[in-house]
């Protein structure tokens, strides 16, 4: 793809809608609605790179309630004419076709490769790549298999949902804390995966989520990994204008 004049690429993820309230999560859709049209002019296409929600699953004609700025603002640009793509994280894998058939937003659900303007980029969530995580890796094996969610959905959505988000909950709340700090390229799982595909093809790019770092990283060859942070903290996203992709902080105050 080539993009025209004067537009640009822009990715986003871990927005974690949901948490840690109801008040703080509609203040964060807030942002992020500001955040979307903000960008809408000069945007040829979003990458949402997931963890959108912090707890999603999808019955069959059930969804949990809530998010209705965000979705309703996606829907807005989607009319408009605006390539929106999203991908599940480690919050949101049970997402289904609910993006697909409501939006017309295509949902990933594994690394992607694309080329901009001839640069080679990589787009993934992160969770489940490179080496170490083993744990995870054998839960997300389990959580993706259609068994296992054809029998989650015997549940009722109340009790479903409920459960879900408690055992999300229950996990990292993504404080400013040593837990979030970068670990060096030796212990970054994510780094040591970058290394990896550049052993096996050229790529200029690579763009994920997951930890929680707003970060940009050179790596070897020429190429660079850019951490998108969240929305938690940082208000973090990162865009490609045609040549350089770097990463960016919204500022509530900017006008769109």
């Amino acid at each position: 793809m080539q993009l025209p004049t004067g537009k640009k690429i822009y990715f986003a993820s871990d927005f974690h809608l949901g948490i840690p309230s109801l008040k703080a999560s509609i203040e964060r859709e807030r942002r992020l609605c500001r955040w979307l049209e903000m960008i809408r002019e000069d945007a040829a296409m979003i990458y949402l790179v997931g963890d959108i929600f912090d707890t999603w699953f999808e019955y069959k004609n059930v969804v949990p309630k809530g998010h209705t700025r965000f979705l309703g603002k996606l829907a807005e640009l989607r009319d408009s004419g605006l390539e929106i793509e999203a991908f599940t994280g480690n919050h949101d894998l049970w997402m289904r076709g609910y993006f697909e058939s409501e939006l017309n937003i295509p949902v990933h659900h594994h690394p992607i490769r694309r080329s901009f303007n001839g640069k080679n980029f990589l787009i993934a969530h992160g969770d489940g790549l490179g080496p170490g995580d083993h744990g995870y890796k054998i839960l997300k094996k389990v959580l993706r298999s259609p068994f296992a969610q054809w029998l989650y959905r015997r549940l009722h959505p109340d009790t479903g949902v409920g459960m879900a988000g408690r055992f999300s909950r229950m996990g990292p709340k993504h404080t400013d804390d040593d837990s979030n700090a970068f670990l060096g390229p030796e212990k970054e799982w994510l780094v040591q995966y970058c290394l990896q595909i550049l052993e096996q093809e050229p790529m200029d790019f690579f763009i994920f989520g997951h930890r929680h770092l707003a970060l940009e990283y050179e790596l070897p060859k020429g190429a660079k990994y850019i951490n998108l942070g969240d929305w938690l903290r940082y208000d973090s996203y990162a865009v490609f204008d045609g040549t350089e992709l770097s990463l960016n902080y919204f500022n509530p105050t900017q006008k769109a």
